[in-house]
């Protein structure tokens, strides 16, 4: 259990960090016209002098005709030539803005290649505050890692920097480094080649994928694979790429990575990329998700959960590959679906591995560490930093286990597991804070809004009133909810479960009652 500590301090922790670079907001007009189908990122790196130089190749779909395209990149990179369908054209990068200027105006599919180099942003602590992390291993080889969730991809090559816009055909990384390093990437590897001093990988997914996890690690890698057969049959590899100097510990780590993959699978649906593969990557940073290849840099510390060794990280950061990668939220305003359910699901494992008391004791924890100083979600348009706050993990999945003790592990499980493989919320398909509630009001045929509305876009506690009316009976009330809620109450004759409202109920006991004593709510009980 003492995971689980660790995990909570890291998670609240993020909302501390400054990040000064950020993405998503109001969507320019200009990018709210141009749907992005396809990345082609190739440039070489210079670890030497920190350095990277090559092109983005972007494929877009203008909606309507237009002379302005506009990219987003960050200045410290510099720009030398962009064509619009293999015509060069003239531009201007300011702001953190490539400007596009054509003399005609387009429509339809148009591909755009954009020329640069440069020093690209060093993060200065990863992941909470992104950037190329330019480190040495312990033998001294380079060990470089990126990270760029808050910040965007903007940070190392041009794109549209919107979490409302992932490539719908994929993408393809082409990375040159020195002879001797290893590439990993994003998807499968479609050949790599190698001359005298350099080897050039090319990474190839052709899922839809959010651009921060458009990236690469780069290390003194060995590969250490296994076959897996997912809950539906298929088989995918599960490959990891561990620093040569870690290769001993690569099985064992395997074997505990399993089985965090096993009990995802129970409750999400078959891991979502099988065509490609399942990837962690070993990192200078502790850990990350990018898709099909979660960063992982936990250092094999393990702790016993039910009796068996079990990586936290590891387990949290995998759940994004269902939460946040999979289904992916519109907008930074709705950062809760993918960090609060993907928390629950850490919490789930306690419950495979050690019981529902476990589950329970766990939840208790994390409902007293809940801050409540705003709401999990802030409304939309909203950027990076202002989503941001340790509560949309912490408070996001005990509103899950709320909303669990609300409609029942039979209507509750199933319906998680709907969600999370209906391709109407899934891959392409962006998500909303509405579409959950709708998808879950729907599967329960109750109305749920006001108890989303609530415990997400309030930083209300439920009250509840307990008002002695005789010897041995109580009014039990909702005092600052208008709707009819489940409550667990504990009486002289043990603990039952009674639907509560404003105008309340009369319980008989010869004690004082005790109200929802295994914490299914964020509340407050009134004795009168």
């Amino acid at each position: 259990m003492r995971a689980f500590t660790y995990v909570l301090t890291f998670l609240i922790s993020l909302s501390a960090a400054a990040q000064p670079v950020l993405s998503g907001g109001v969507l320019k007009p200009e990018q709210a016209n141009m749907d992005v189908r396809h990345y082609t990122v190739a440039f070489t790196v210079d670890p030497a002098q920190q350095s990277i130089d090559g092109y983005t190749l972007i494929d877009v779909v203008l909606a309507q005709p237009t002379t302005t395209i506009l990219f987003d990149l960050l200045n410290n990179l510099t720009v030398s030539k962009v064509w619009v369908n293999n015509k060069e054209q003239s531009f201007t990068h300011e702001n953190d803005l490539i400007k596009i200027t054509l003399p005609v105006a387009l429509a339809g599919k148009v591909a755009v290649k954009i020329q640069f180099g440069g020093k690209p942003r060093v993060a200065v602590r990863a992941p909470w505050d992104g950037g190329f992390q330019w480190a040495k291993d312990s033998t001294g080889h380079d060990f470089i890692s990126i990270t760029c969730q808050g910040e965007g991809a903007k940070i190392f090559f041009p794109c549209k920097d919107h979490p409302s816009d992932e490539p719908n055909e994929g993408a393809d990384l082409i990375i040159t480094v020195p002879k001797g390093l290893v590439v990993a990437g994003p998807g499968l590897l479609q050949k790599t080649t190698t001359k005298k001093n350099s080897s050039t990988y090319h990474w190839k997914t052709n899922y839809t994928i959010n651009n921060y996890s458009i990236l690469f690690n780069i290390g003194r890698y060995k590969v250490v694979s296994k076959p897996y057969t997912t809950v539906n049959g298929n088989q995918v590899p599960i490959v990891f790429y561990v620093l040569e100097e870690h290769a001993d510990k690569a099985a064992h780590h395997l074997e505990i990575f399993e089985r965090t993959i096993k009990m995802q699978e129970k409750y999400f649906g078959e891991y979502p990329w099988v065509k490609e593969k399942i990837g962690i990557a070993e990192t200078p940073h502790l850990g990350m998700e990018h898709q099909t290849l979660n960063a992982y840099g936990n250092k094999f510390k393990y702790v016993k959960v039910g009796g068996q060794d079990f990586d936290w990280l590891m387990h949290h950061e995998f759940g994004h590959e269902w939460w946040g990668n999979k289904v992916t939220g519109k907008d930074w305003g709705d950062m809760w679906v993918q960090e609060g359910i993907c928390t629950f699901g850490d919490v789930l494992y306690v419950r495979e591995a050690e019981g529902e008391d476990a589950y329970i004791k766990r939840m208790q924890d994390i409902a007293r560490g809940t801050q409540n100083k705003k709401p999990v979600v802030l409304g939309t348009n909203i950027n990076s930093d202002e989503a941001y706050h340790g509560d949309i993990y912490g408070k996001g999945a005990f509103f899950m286990h709320t909303l669990r003790y609300v409609l029942g592990d039979d209507v509750f499980f199933p319906a998680l597991k709907k969600f999370a493989t209906n391709e109407r919320y899934t891959y392409s398909n962006l998500v909303t804070t509405d579409d959950v509630e709708q998808f879950f009001s729907r599967e329960s045929g109750r109305e749920l809004k006001p108890l989303f509305d609530f415990y997400l876009r309030t930083v209300q506690k439920l009250e509840i009133g307990v008002t002695r009316t005789g010897d041995t009976t109580y009014l039990v009330k909702l005092q600052n909810y208008a709707g009819t809620l489940p409550l667990e109450i504990g009486t002289s004759e043990g603990k039952t479960r009674k639907m509560i409202d404003q105008k309340g109920i009369t319980v008989a006991s010869r004690s004082l009652p005790l109200i929802d004593e295994r914490t299914y709510y964020l509340k407050r009980v009134i004795y009168e």
